[in-house]
């Protein structure tokens, strides 16, 4: 068959085209790994192919996944929202006990190969899983820890974020069960811990780490977070980046859209590249949407923010 030349540029035109839709992104920037925290993108419809394709559309290649997008996925019961501010009713609670049995149920009877396929879909689109987000507690049982290990694993994550602990025996629990699984759990910070409180948490076991939050640290204390990264850096597992304002008489910085605040991401940045950090930046969006904007739309910009600054 004879192909004129005309259509033969609409088949190169067309050939171009798909090899873009199956482009995969890459959101490594002079050796600094950026990423996203799925709850980046919590207003907006949450499976996982939805998820991926923000990923995609915004160019990011390496994720921290939140436990209600791999576990969605895998065909987790759903949890009814809670309710808004007031007494709860007795109706209320008791769905709210009921759902949460039922997910304990599901969770401790799943297999895990819902979650093989997660991973599989998201690497074959080049985005990773470096952290996965399921906070354990002191409420949970040995069999619930197993299985939060077990997803993390299985969904490729390198540690397990959760809230700095405030109490000292689900620190060391949550310690001593990283260390028995040798996967580390990272602790997201909002401003506490300092020196004093890092050094705590790191000293009760070689498998605790930071999961620094740039933008609550200098939006509660004012200061600037790269003195504590450059003495961490061997313990951090991944940073959320964002911007805030410095704190005022009110309390703490507001969150804003990127370099309109205080924070000073260009230098984190720049320090990441400079001394060949291999710990990810998380992106965590949580400033309002301007109007005539999107969530998607917005990431991106952030995407960008870190692309120039480490150029």
């Amino acid at each position: 068959m004879v192909f004129s030349r005309r259509e033969m540029g609409k088949m190169a035109l067309a050939a171009g085209s798909a090899g873009l839709l199956r482009a995969k992104p890459n959101s490594n920037f002079g050796g600094v790994q950026i990423g996203v925290i799925t709850y980046s993108f919590r207003t907006l419809p949450g499976s996982a192919e939805q998820t991926l394709q923000y990923c995609r559309d915004c160019g990011i290649s390496a994720i921290e996944m939140m436990s209600n997008v791999a576990e969605g996925y895998a065909g987790a019961p759903a949890m009814p929202g809670r309710p808004g501010r007031g007494q709860m009713t007795a109706e209320t609670k008791a769905a709210m006990q009921k759902a949460a049995e039922d997910v304990k149920k599901w969770r401790l009877s799943v297999s895990m190969d819902k979650f093989k396929a997660l991973r599989r879909m998201y690497a074959d689109a080049g985005v990773k899983t470096y952290a996965f987000k399921l906070p354990p507690t002191m409420a949970m049982s040995d069999a619930e820890y197993e299985y939060i290990w077990n997803v993390a694993e299985t969904v490729g994550a390198n540690h397990i974020t959760m809230e700095l602990p405030t109490d000292d025996a689900l620190l060391q629990r949550v310690a001593e069960y990283a260390a028995k699984r040798k996967l580390r759990i990272a602790f997201h910070t909002h401003g506490q811990g300092g020196s004093s409180g890092f050094d705590k948490a790191l000293g009760a076991s070689p498998y605790t780490a930071l999961n620094l939050d740039v933008g609550h640290y200098f939006g509660v204390t004012g200061e600037s977070p790269v003195p504590i990264i450059e003495k961490y850096h061997d313990r951090i597992a991944s940073l959320h980046l964002k911007d805030r304002k410095a704190p005022g008489p009110n309390g703490g910085g507001a969150n804003v859209p990127w370099g309109q605040g205080g924070t000073p991401l260009k230098e984190i940045l720049q320090t990441m590249k400079k001394k060949k950090f291999k710990f990810p930046g998380s992106i965590e969006y949580e400033y309002n949407t301007p109007e005539g904007s999107s969530v998607v739309a917005e990431v991106k910009k952030c995407v960008d923010y870190c692309q120039a600054a480490l150029a």
